[in-house]
């Protein structure tokens, strides 16, 4: 399956660093209605303690902490948006 990347961006954030990758596939990946293939994750001392993805199989999710739960895709900045403010949330903690 073909990808493009449309977003690759990786910041540093006083607490950890997010990471974020976007591909455009040339068809839906395997769970996923869309186009879209993606992993967005937050890391603070080394651990993963948020990520967004739509692994092959499993479909659209998200992963807080050990929780797994589905996430609702209705677009690329609505996902942006979803994580970045789960991210402050986060940080808020």
């Amino acid at each position: 399956m073909k990808a493009e990347v449309v977003i690759r961006e990786r910041r540093i954030l006083s607490t950890g660093f997010i990471e974020v990758v976007v591909w455009r596939l040339s068809k839906p990946s395997g769970g996923s209605v869309h186009d879209f293939k993606y992993r967005l994750a937050y890391v603070v001392d080394g651990r993963c303690v948020l990520r967004y993805d739509n692994e092959s199989g499993k479909g659209d999710h998200k992963h807080v902490g050990d929780r797994e739960t589905h996430y609702r895709f209705l677009s690329i900045d609505q996902l942006l948006d979803d994580f970045l403010s789960d991210v402050a949330s986060w940080e808020g903690e």
